[in-house]
């Protein structure tokens, strides 16, 4: 595994006509990243993961201090993954004079967490587009837990470069509660309510799917002295409309658990 530090030395280092795939990260790695890197190694010949807390995409500072940073334990689980190659590039380097922190996103997707946390999908392109123009992957890949996100990105490549976007399942802890960097800030008992509040939504979304007169089951879907919800809608999961059927209806969520903020889809 080779670690680099600098996007124009892996330029040079990497030869990018190869089938190589990407996984960017912020670090802070779980059973869900380590999904994402396997399914790069079944399909690609060369694997690279980034390492890069983005600042562009807090829209508080306060979470971006506590951000969860684990960078010496990262490496050692990329290198037992027999990873390629290992980006951990600087703010500078990212963000150069002529590189933007925002990228604007259509009115449409302003919506679910494009609602509530103003500016950060912004952020996470302007991440995505300096990346993909220095570094000429074949595919990345995307966890689907970050559904929202995943396809603001795949409609952002589909228009500006050659990349594959692959989207990857959500791993979950004993098929509830979703695995995340931000599960760190949690003890076992916060992360056990978050769970049977997990299989409570995944019920009802199962039930809504198997009928969409349903609907009136999300009524029942309320918060507590443990957990606040931010948000439950029901969208098309192919634009994100408020207009569905049986086959294309995604339930998305967001809660605080403790004040973490949470986020899932069904």
């Amino acid at each position: 595994m080779i670690i680099f530090k600098s996007i124009n030395k892996l330029n040079k280092e990497v030869n990018f006509k190869a089938n190589i795939g990407f996984v960017p990260t912020m670090g802070s790695l779980h059973k869900g990243h380590i999904s994402l890197v396997k399914n790069c190694q079944k399909i690609c010949d060369k694997t690279l993961v980034s390492i890069f807390i983005n600042p562009s995409q807090f829209n508080r500072k306060t979470d971006y201090k506590n951000y969860p940073r684990t960078l010496n334990k990262d490496i050692k689980t990329l290198n037992k993954l027999k990873v390629d190659y290992v980006l951990v590039p600087n703010v500078k380097e990212i963000y150069t004079r002529n590189t933007p922190r925002k990228i604007n996103i259509n009115k449409k997707y302003k919506v679910l967490c494009g609602k509530y946390r103003p500016g950060h999908f912004e952020g996470v392109l302007a991440v995505i587009n300096k990346f993909l123009k220095s570094l000429k992957v074949k595919k990345i890949f995307l966890g689907e837990k970050d559904f929202q996100q995943y396809l603001l990105i795949k409609n952002f490549i589909k228009k500006r470069f050659k990349t594959k976007v692959v989207l990857c399942k959500t791993i979950r802890i004993n098929g509830s509660l979703p695995y995340s960097s931000r599960n760190k800030l949690l003890n076992n008992k916060s992360i056990k309510i978050a769970q049977k509040f997990t299989k409570k939504l995944i019920e009802v979304s199962k039930n809504i799917k198997r009928n969409t007169k349903n609907t009136y089951l999300l009524q029942n879907i309320k918060g507590n002295n443990n957990i606040k919800i931010e948000y439950v809608e029901l969208r098309n999961k192919k634009n994100l409309s408020t207009s569905f059927t049986k086959k294309n209806l995604k339930l998305f969520v967001s809660f605080y658990i403790k004040k973490v903020r949470l986020i899932d889809n069904f």
